[in-house]
């Protein structure tokens, strides 16, 4: 060993000892908050405590904390606080008039189904983890490759996988079977994306041998845990023997993160950098931030309402109690109050019409709201219409929580590529030096003069293909028959390699450092010494290769137009260019720049040295390596632009159209420039072709022209909204930027005149923003994509639609509901949107309903019993009537139609009753309030006056008034009902049968309380009258203003209804009389003449609601 070598040595050793912490302790583990974490290669059971063992662990709870954390949750919600004090007010024997077990039991009942679901899915989770910590692993220890379980892997050990092993841990890739350091892994677990992708052994690691990694050791510095799994920032250096002076920069590509599966590669090795919860994926996971509904913002207002309405109740009734009970009391001889009253004898009676009242608010409509909400969900999953057969891909609702939120969307913001277009990229026309190729009879590679160029060995167009065969992330693969395929993570690329590969310039072979093409016959090898990835904020991509016959440094770039003409010289020729891109556009295709320029090596070396300090920076990387690529990306040589067909998927148009008459207003988020946006927008039916509609451009380089833009586009709106035009704007990135900081109540005045907005050339974090400024004006939004750059606006919307297309599953993974193709939003929005806003209204007011005439039958009773908090009903009935006898019918509710599916997508702008509320808001909560008090009322008075000369116990009154609102909840349930079903007629009348047999039941047993009344009081005539009675009086009126209403005041939900009535008997009719020709014949005549006659009322009405404004 020479001299030289034994300082370089001794130098590196030093400088390892000083990198290394001082023996750590537990007390200084925090080191890592500030510096990050270094990792010492193969030496994992040094530092054992250090860092965080491989166990993985998804659950919430262990044997020890889950009652007190379980309850802590469960009574962090308002509602459960209010029962559970209602609940121990009724232990004190005093003042409560009721046996505690009427809160008691329904309240252990709820917290129990809700404990025993958590602990279930707890379980599951547990069950889960358990498998993957207990699965078995190669890792190296003290030189020697052991078998240990996953969950013992610490930081710093050496992971050995071979091909279909799953990742245990996030691991900087050190060596692999392949020779150039090549590693193919599958990442559907993490974004759902099927196709393989490479990571390349970091080239200080290339060509070492197993028994040499066995041995290997050095540093990696790294920042402290995250969750973005498409960036790692690190650096390596390898000790002695091993020597590297300088530290290697790492990023994602050397990176195999948690869950990702080996492919196509026979072994590989790494050591572990994140263990535990603390990978990529451990830090992503966790449970989403729950989303409150209009719908469960607008019961938490009226339960408010209902719980100030309750105090005024009872202060009202305990100030009469009181003072019926001082006046009033001592003149009875049948009452007997103490003389000697106790301090607190003030508030007893106040107290008991407290608990009294309590049930304003039944404990039973969360459970009930859950339920059906978990229904609803499971209708979107069984929904057919919404199953693509072709990819085999069914609608899935992720959450079950927000499916009326759907009824009531206002604004859609949606991604474009990939959403609205098939993401499929065919090469259509192409631009090279002015000269363009392709035409609208033939592609580009088809066209004759693009081939006789070729064949002439034409330099330019060898460039330019070259070019698009080299500058791109692109993996060939080579099949046991010869023929080569690309894999791609960008459709793009793939669309302009294959193009590529048709003329003759194709891409043989990638390995981690080097590219093979063939240059129509002859095979070109170049170094790849650098690649300047593409991010959204540079919009191009660069590499720097070195063509090994001549040696000669080249930089390779393709990007956005803006991207590509601000870094080339000349200036005509941009120009040229320019027009033939904007011609393009036009045609909605996408455009991409190429251009090239020559380095010199003394100019490369001197940039190479700031690029490697940049990459090898750990704050800040990113910010740093686009600084440095600037430099690089200067006096381009402009080869000219490739134009990519997207098509439209089917149907988008004609869901775009239903969904804007349905009143909702579309914003089409992309990263294409303008021109191809518009294009597609007109396309599609986001506006209006001239001269119905107007495209608005919003412009400017810098603050004043934006701000002088956006003044003249909200004047020109001005004037436009008194001719009715269809007015939408358009603005790309750079001016959003400027108006969402400095014109933000501006934009938002232009934004509120139009109802389409085009946002281009934005990116992930602009999405999001524009989603969260439509969200403060108030709207319901929902935001739709594909990919994972949609993922952040997916995530802020109040709903969130993935589409499971070419780009994986990560969009649709983290949206509330996923569907295959974007013409499913027709239907998840007017059909399942719309029913499930209309049955959740009604339940929830429904349930209140019910609750509140048990609650004034109380009150009114109180007038008779001395004003002193008495119960007329027994505590077992107070406890089944919401819990038993009333939760069934109205749970048949959730598979009510009030119009069929095929009326409601014939007729969307019938949504605007949703988009209101108009089903539920004070308005129509006031309604239901007012039938409880009638109905209230009804029941007592009724019962009263029939029993008041009878000989009957209080039991038996109590049963009457209980029977009594049983059968008037079965005739309203009826009475709302638009469609009926086997399961409802089941349920309403089956109910009731049942509530006599449980209390019949309940009459022969001696010590329940009730022992033979219910036989005594069904063997009198003036039960039955009485109940002939109520369900007269009390659903009469009700049912008499419903079809005042239905006839005399129809909306246009009631219209439609009579119309498909009509349409019914019509076709019943012609069935009957289908025996005869003649007959035949004429029943249609009487049909296209009923329904020319129907839709004579029908159509004014209809045309008359599309003006309406949506909000009251």
């Amino acid at each position: 060993m020479s001299v030289e070598l034994l300082r370089r040595m001794a130098e590196i050793k030093e400088d390892e000892e000083d990198a290394r912490p001082p023996q750590i302790s537990r007390d200084s583990s925090n080191k890592e908050k500030n510096s990050g974490r270094c990792v010492y290669i193969n030496e994992g059971d040094r530092y054992p405590d250090l860092y965080c063992n491989n166990r993985v662990s998804n659950t919430k709870y262990n044997l020890w904390n889950f009652l007190p954390k379980n309850l802590w949750e469960q009574f962090g919600r308002f509602m459960n606080k209010y029962f559970l004090l209602i609940a121990i007010l009724q232990l004190w024997p005093l003042i409560t008039p009721v046996n505690p077990a009427s809160t008691w039991g329904p309240l252990l009942l709820i917290f129990s189904v809700s404990a025993c679901k958590e602990a279930w899915d707890d379980y599951n989770r547990y069950k889960l983890d358990k498998q993957a910590n207990e699965r078995m692993v190669w890792v190296v220890k003290k030189g020697v490759k052991t078998r240990i379980q996953a969950q013992d892997i610490h930081v710093g050990d050496i992971v050995w996988l071979r091909e279909k092993d799953e990742v245990p841990c996030d691991m900087i890739l050190l060596g692999s079977s392949d020779p150039q350091g090549v590693c193919y892994i599958e990442t559907s677990t993490i974004d759902g994306e099927t196709d393989l992708k490479t990571r390349v052994v970091p080239s200080p690691c290339i060509g070492l041998n197993s028994e040499l990694l066995h041995k290997i050791k050095g540093i990696i510095e790294c920042g402290y845990p995250d969750r973005d799994i498409r960036r790692l920032d690190a650096n390596l250096r390898l000790f002695p023997p091993f020597i590297d002076t300088d530290y290697f920069p790492i990023t994602v590509n050397n990176t195999l993160l948690q869950s990702c599966f080996i492919r196509n590669t026979e072994w590989a090795c790494g050591v572990a950098v994140y263990t535990g919860n603390e990978t990529k994926l451990g830090m992503s996971r966790g449970l989403p931030s729950p989303k409150l509904t209009a719908v469960d913002a607008m019961i938490d207002k009226l339960t408010g309402a209902i719980f100030v309405f309750q105090v005024v109740v009872v202060i009202i009734l305990g100030f009469a109690g009181n003072a019926w009970k001082s006046t009033e009391a001592d003149k009875l001889w049948y009452v007997h109050y103490p003389k000697a009253a106790p301090w607190y004898e003030f508030i007893v009676i106040p107290l008991r019409f407290e608990l009294l009242c309590s049930i304003m608010i039944p404990i039973s409509i969360k459970v009930s709201l859950d339920l059906a909400k978990s229904m609803y969900a499971k209708f979107i999953d069984w929904d057919l219409h919404m199953y693509d057969e072709k990819t085999d891909t069914p609608a899935v609702a992720t959450n079950t929580a927000i499916s009326e939120d759907l009824g009531q969307i206002e604004y859609i913001l949606t991604d474009k590529t990939g959403t609205l277009t098939e993401n499929l990229m065919l090469f259509k026309k192409c631009c090279i030096k002015g000269s363009c190729y392709g035409d609208s009879t033939r592609d580009a590679v088809k066209d004759p003069a693009l081939l006789r160029a070729l064949n002439e060995n034409d330099p330019e167009v060898l460039k330019f293909l070259t070019v698009m065969a080299v500058c791109n992330t692109v993996v060939p693969s080579r099949s046991p028959n010869g023929s080569i395929s690309y894999k791609a993570q960008s459709q793009d690329e793939e669309a302009l390699v294959s193009a590529a590969s048709h003329l003759r310039v194709v891409l043989l072979n990638k390995a981690a450092n080097c590219v093979e093409v063939s240059v129509l016959g002859a095979v070109l090898e170049f170094d790849i010494l650098d690649v300047l990835e593409f991010t959204s904020d540079r919009k191009k991509m660069s590499v720097i290769v070195r063509e090994r016959q001549t040696g000669e440094l080249k930089l390779l770039t393709k990007g956005a137009d803006e991207a590509i003409f601000s870094s080339v010289h000349n200036d005509q020729q941009v120009r040229r260019v320019a027009e033939i891109v904007d011609q393009y556009s036009q045609m909605g295709l996408r455009t991409l720049c190429l251009a090239w320029r020559d380095i010199r090596e003394e100019e490369y070396h001197d940039w190479s040295r700031k690029f490697k300090e940049a990459s090898s920076s750990i704050v800040d990387r990113e910010w740093k390596i686009a600084e440095v690529c600037v430099l690089m990306e200067r006096n381009l040589e402009l080869l000219g632009a490739t134009a990519i067909e997207d098509k439209l998927q089917d149907g988008v148009a004609e869901t775009i159209e239903s969904l804007r008459d349905a009143g909702i207003n579309f914003w089409m988020l992309t990263g294409d420039k303008q021109l191809t946006a518009a294009q597609i927008a007109l396309s599609c039916n986001f506006v209006l072709p001239e001269p119905q509609g107007q495209l608005l451009y919003v412009q400017g380089a810098t603050q004043s022209d934006v701000g002088a833009s956006l003044e003249r586009v909200l004047r020109t709106m001005q004037i436009s909204s008194t001719e009715h035009k269809d007015v939408a704007f358009v603005i790309d990135g750079l001016a959003l930027e400027f108006a969402l900081k400095y014109y933000r109540q501006l934009f938002a005045e232009v934004a509120s005149l139009c109802r389409t907005a085009i946002c281009c050339r934005v990116t992930p974090s602009q999405k999001a923003q524009l989603v969260h400024l439509v969200k403060s004006w108030e709207f319901r939004t929902l935001a739709i994509g594909d990919g994972g750059n949609d993922v952040r606006m997916i995530q802020e919307a109040h709903v969130g639609v993935g589409i499971s297309g070419r780009e994986g599953l990560q969009a649709a993974r983290a949206a509330d509901y996923s569907l295959a193709k974007f013409r499913f939003l027709k239907r998840l929005i007017l059909v399942h949107g719309r029913y499930s806003y209309n049955r959740s209204a009604f339940l929830s007011q429904y349930s209140i309903y019910k609750s509140l005439v048990l609650c004034f039958i109380q009150i009114f009773f109180s007038f008779v019993s001395g004003i002193s908090g008495t119960s007329l009903f027994n505590s077992f009935s107070l406890m089944a009537y919401n819990v038993l006898y009333t939760s069934v019918p109205v749970m048949a509710s959730v598979l009510d139609k009030d119009i069929d599916e095929k009326t409601v997508l014939q007729h969307p702008q019938i949504l605007k009753y949703c988009q209101a509320g108009r089903l539920l808001n004070p308005s129509t909560f006031a309604g239901w309030f007012g039938r409880a008090l009638f109905h209230g009322a009804v029941v007592f008075l009724i019962t009263m006056h029939v029993y008041v000369n009878e000989k009957s116990e209080m039991e038996e009154v109590s049963l009457v008034a209980l029977s009594g609102c049983i059968w008037l909840q079965a005739f309203v349930v009826a009475l709302e009902t638009s469609s009926f079903t086997t399961i409802q007629h089941i349920a309403i009348g089956g109910n009731l049968v049942a509530f006599y047999i449980f209390n019949l039941v309940a009459s022969t047993v001696k010590w329940g309380g009730m022992y033979t009344i219910m036989f005594r009081i069904c063997s009198q005539r003036a039960y039955w009258l009485t109940m002939l009675l109520i369900v007269g009086a009390g659903i009469g009126p009700i049912a008499a203003l419903k079809f005042f209403r239905f006839f005399y005041r129809p909306s246009l939900i009631n219209i439609l209804q009579y119309r498909e009535r009509r349409a019914r008997v019509t076709e019943a009719n012609a069935t009957s009389s289908s025996s005869a020709t003649s007959s035949g014949s004429t029943s249609s005549s009487q049909r296209a003449a009923q329904d020319e006659e129907s839709s004579s009322v029908y159509q004014p009405l209809l045309l008359s609601t599309k003006d309406r404004t949506k909000r009251q």
